[in-house]
């Protein structure tokens, strides 16, 4: 479920702030072999920068899973965003949760994770450039 969330366009700089932030530390632990917790930072990094686009037209998840639904809804099927960057947002989830309630991971998962919530940040800001302050 998604809702109405006014203040959503005042809060896209903060959110891919964020994104950004853990982006960052995301690299720095993969760079440091951390895996687990490279794929968990790169996957916050992508929830938030699809945070953002939710907010760029003024809603808010109620949960991760909704945040995947509606970025295919608001995103994909306008053909804002290709499909498979919001397959790799349900990927990283996977992984996420993986890493997080199963302790499993791997490099692999961890640079697949890595690379796609870079372009994740890249596209948010894209589609978002006019609405916010670059961070």
């Amino acid at each position: 479920k998604i809702r109405e969330f006014p203040r959503g366009k005042a809060l896209i700089t903060k959110t891919l702030g964020t994104a950004q932030r853990d982006l960052e530390r995301a690299e720095k632990t993969f760079n440091d072999k951390d895996y687990k917790w490279a794929t968990i930072q790169s996957y916050y990094s992508m929830f938030h920068s699809a945070r953002a686009l939710l907010f760029a037209k003024n809603y808010r998840e109620h949960s991760h899973y909704c945040l995947i639904v509606a970025m295919r809804a608001l995103y994909v099927e306008t053909r804002l965003l290709p499909g498979s960057l919001i397959e790799a947002l349900g990927k990283g989830k996977r992984l996420r949760e993986d890493a997080d309630y199963y302790d499993r991971w791997s490099e692999e998962g961890a640079s697949f994770a890595l690379k796609a919530a870079g372009d994740f940040l890249k596209k948010a800001r894209e589609l978002t450039k006019n609405l916010h302050k670059s961070p």
